[in-house]
């Protein structure tokens, strides 16, 4: 006898509980209509992942117990068909003097119209961009639940996330009867994630002998991305099946009972590049940032540089030409090519161009300040105030048409501070915030070779990724007089900033003493900067965002 299982892996909107339970109700009925007798969604999936201190109010748990009961009723015709969906339950019982926490992040199962059973995550994550253990009460029981075809019936064991990573709860499982493990689960994307998810979890499918499904969401919240790419394995560990990357699909997995055991099999997607899985995350992260907050349109200052040029190129892939608008603002000390280039990509994308040249303020703001700067030698002050200009500029454009300005600036320059605070970083979204320069040349390159959303072959002029980066906000500048060369700075980055290093491993591995000096130095004095900066796109398992929390005010240096 063969089931059908099958994963809604949908892009959900963290606290639109109509529009979720619509998605939900919708696929149930596709999935039924098309014979499936389990349909599983992700983690949250009434709620949204992640609803952070929404869950401290009242009115929104109570909104999500509604919810629930609205799916349960709207699901109670399609007999035969069960469905596991994600959402908070529980409440407070808080003082001014103590808080007893009460929520559970719970998966309930529905059956005919009625929730026969609902099981509370046990391991709550509290790392990286993971913060449950503020929220939530982990559960201490298993939950296993049947679903029957015919005469037959499979026996199913629970799992939410976390509680896969770890023995004890899918232990729990089969000893309480599971025969398959269905695993619902948020797990936001970074570089090498999708393989690090299989892997734990054919690990997992191996020591209990069990074969698993694994339901994931997709879709952008915030700086999150969910990358999707479900999948199902077989008791061995054995890949059964997987899911596209970065699209909604309803993934079917056929799941025959067979005298050996339970075995899955399904449709296999194939596994993309590092660039193109970034890439994707980045349209992603772009389209359903503006969509679901409803922006009607973005523009960005476009210099001539590669920055701009690459989130250019994801803002046109994520949206359109026609939602994109560019403005290249150039200064006394633009070249002649940054214009060239500039009016170049912007024809080959079709995307809207304009040019306001800033020399006019930028003469208005030195004849006002003339008194204060007199006998002070020129420094990066006259710099930053070309960047603030253009800032000004961009912003005063948003706010008259509503869209958002999409900034430009990199993790390199995060890192160090080579940026200008309500400047080049003013904006309301960061598309590169934690792409580092050596992977903005490489993403560059795959782009040009590579048109995965159909808006046009070739768009970033070659001199563009091959001149020599500059802020072009003094004569013959460039980003390398400040700063070390790209390839040591962003290793330096990665170790320090990203893994944790110290700075004795950063010498002992033969990096400049002057290097790590000063990036580290720049790393730490910059804390201020980053801290008012746009919230922009997560790509790596440590961005700086929800997984960077270091003091300000801070005289600790190793």
């Amino acid at each position: 006898m063969t089931f059908k299982f099958c994963v809604a892996q949908l892009n959900y909107v963290v606290g639109d509980l109509t529009g979720n339970v619509k998605k939900i109700t919708d696929a149930a009925h596709q999935a039924y209509a098309e014979g499936a007798q389990l349909l599983l969604t992700p983690e949250l999936s009434i709620c949204g992942y992640a609803a952070e201190d929404l869950f401290f109010r009242p009115a929104f748990m109570q909104a999500c117990d509604d919810a629930l009961k609205s799916l349960t009723h709207a699901l109670s015709g399609l007999k035969g068909l069960t469905v596991v969906v994600g959402h908070p339950v529980g409440s407070d019982n808080r003082t001014r003097s103590v808080s007893v926490n009460k929520r559970y992040n719970a998966a309930s199962v529905l059956q005919d119209g009625n929730v026969i059973a609902t099981y509370y995550k046990q391991m709550l994550p509290n790392y990286q961009v993971f913060d449950e253990q503020r929220y939530f009460t982990p559960g201490q029981q298993p939950c296993v639940f049947p679903v029957s075809a015919g005469a037959q019936t499979i026996q199913v064991g629970l799992l939410i996330c976390e509680d896969a990573w770890f023995d004890a709860p899918a232990q729990q499982a089969k000893d309480a009867g599971a025969q398959i493990l269905a695993v619902i689960n948020a797990s936001p994307f970074h570089i090498g994630k999708g393989s690090e998810r299989e892997q734990a979890m054919a690990a997992r499918a191996s020591k209990v002998e069990l074969p698993l499904v694994y339901a994931h969401w997709v879709g952008g919240q915030d700086e999150l991305v969910f990358d999707g790419r479900s999948f199902a394995l077989n008791a061995d560990g054995g890949l059964a099946g997987r899911a596209p990357s970065f699209k909604e699909d309803l993934f079917d997995i056929g799941v025959t009972l067979q005298n050996s055991g339970v075995v899955l099999s399904g449709p296999i997607s194939t596994e993309q590049s590092t660039e193109a899985d970034v890439w994707d995350t980045l349209v992603l992260g772009v389209r359903d940032y503006v969509q679901k907050n409803g922006f009607p349109g973005t523009l960005l200052g476009l210099s001539g540089g590669i920055d701009s040029a690459l989130v250019l190129a994801i803002a046109v892939d994520a949206l359109g030409a026609d939602k994109v608008r560019t403005v290249m603002m150039p200064s006394p000390y633009t070249a002649d090519i940054s214009w060239i280039d500039a009016r170049d990509m912007a024809k080959r994308l079709g995307v809207q161009y304009q040019e306001i040249p800033i020399l006019p303020q930028f003469d208005a703001f030195m004849q006002a300040l003339a008194p204060d700067f007199a006998h002070l030698p020129v420094d990066a002050t006259e710099e930053n105030i070309q960047a603030r200009i253009r800032g000004t500029m961009l912003m005063a454009l948003s706010n008259k048409t509503g869209s958002i300005v999409l900034t430009t600036g990199n993790k390199s320059e995060m890192a160090t501070g080579y940026c200008t605070l309500y400047g080049d970083m003013a904006g309301g979204f960061a598309v590169l915030k934690d792409v580092s320069k050596t992977l903005v040349f490489k993403l560059a390159r795959w782009r040009n070779t590579n048109d995965p959303y159909g808006t046009g072959a070739n768009p970033i002029p070659e001199r563009i990724i091959t001149r020599p980066p500059s802020a072009e906000l003094r004569p013959d500048q460039t980003d390398q007089d400040s700063l070390p060369p790209y390839d040591v700075l962003d290793a330096i980055i990665e170790r320090y900033m990203e893994q944790d290093e110290s700075i004795q491993s950063l010498l002992d591995a033969g990096f400049a003493p002057e290097a790590v000096e000063k990036v580290t130095r720049l790393i730490k004095i910059n804390e201020y900067k980053r801290r008012q900066s746009a919230v922009g796109i997560r790509i790596t398992h440590r961005s700086f965002g929800k997984d960077w929390r270091y003091p300000i005010t801070n005289r600790f240096r190793s």
